[in-house]
Parts: structure tokens; C-alpha cells; sequence
């Protein structure tokens, strides 16, 4: 009975470690807090809601369930899933722990999340398994892209004729073949 008082909410405040000696006053201020609203939840609910939030200091918005999961698969899921992979596939790595020796902030800032609790995002990326899916795929095929643009950047330098007038940096129609690969049309280079 009282489950149907209930507006589902999401505060994205959170941080990669838990516990109240971790806990932070202001841990919701000038932070998004997403509600996602329920067909049971009665207008005054949902009013009522976004006043506890905001007097918490949150800028709160609406979405469907639907919506939520695929906007989190997306900016949070994937980048958890991503820290994840590549923290394991260095750890992996005979030579890894040298390798992280020399990590630098760019490397601690985007692996930051993968110190996350594990049992957590087993749990968030198994209910949230369809949408971190098509991230995954969506992901695989810009990496395929990229991948795709460095063996052709790789003809472009070493193919005979390749001209590069270096006042302006320009490879004439070789440029015109790059741009059409990044756009997404293809073209045949002579």
C-alpha cells in the first residue's frame, strides 16, 4: 500500500566509494536528480517529490523508465562497462602494473570509476542489459570507424603519388576520400 506513495528517483551524485564515512552534506547540490514517474503516481506525488529534491538542492527532471534507461546506457553504463574492460584488459597485460606506473591523470581520471563496487554494476548492467547493448554495438562500430580511418590514413601517407602540399597541409583528393569515409558515404580514391 505504501509502495504506490513511491516516485522512483535518481540522484546522479554518486561516487565510486560507499559508506557513511564517505557521506557528503552536499552530496545533491546543484546535482541533476532524475524522476521517473510511475503510472500510479498521482500529480500531488510527483509535486511533492520534486520539492523534496530541489529543497536537497537538486535540478530535477522528468523522464519515463524507458527514457531513463536509455539516457543512463548511454552517459553512465557504457562508461562504467568501458573503465571496466580497460582496467582488466592492462591488468591482463604481462607487463601492466608496469604500465600503470606511468599512468598520468588523463588515465586515473577515466579509469576512476572502475574502483566502483562491482556487485553493484553487475547488478545495474544485468537490468539494464537491452540499452548497455546497443551502446556496446554503437561503441564497437564508432571504434570499427576509427580503426577503419587509421588503415586508410596509413594508405593515404604511404601510397605512391600521394601529394601533400605542405604550405597548406592539403591532400587534394585524397582529402575529399577522408572526408566522404567521415561522413559516412564511400568513394574510390584513384
Amino acid at each position: 500500500e505504501r509502495l504506490n506513495c513511491l516516485v522512483p528517483a535518481h540522484p546522479i551524485a554518486g561516487k565510486e566509494v560507499a559508506g557513511i564515512e564517505h557521506a557528503e552534506a552536499s552530496l545533491y547540490q546543484d546535482r541533476a536528480l532524475i524522476l521517473t514517474p510511475l503510472a500510479h503516481n498521482t500529480p500531488v506525488q510527483i509535486a511533492q517529490a520534486t520539492a523534496l529534491w530541489q529543497a536537497l538542492g537538486s535540478r530535477v527532471h522528468h523522464m519515463s523508465p524507458d527514457q531513463h534507461d536509455q539516457t543512463f546506457a548511454a552517459v553512465s553504463h557504457l562508461p562504467h562497462l568501458l573503465a571496466f574492460a580497460a582496467v582488466n584488459a592492462l591488468s591482463a597485460q604481462d607487463q601492466g602494473a608496469a604500465f600503470l606506473k606511468m599512468a598520468g591523470p588523463g588515465f586515473r581520471d577515466f579509469s576512476r570509476i572502475a574502483a566502483s563496487d562491482p556487485d553493484v554494476w553487475r547488478d545495474i548492467l544485468s537490468a539494464n542489459q537491452a540499452e548497455v547493448l546497443k551502446q556496446t554495438s554503437l561503441f564497437r562500430a564508432a571504434l570499427e570507424q576509427f580503426e577503419n580511418l587509421q588503415g586508410f590514413l596509413e594508405r593515404v601517407w604511404a601510397a605512391e603519388g600521394a601529394i601533400m602540399d605542405e604550405a597548406t597541409c592539403e591532400l587534394g583528393t585524397e582529402l575529399g576520400a577522408l572526408e566522404a569515409l567521415l561522413s559516412g558515404t564511400t568513394t574510390t580514391m584513384d
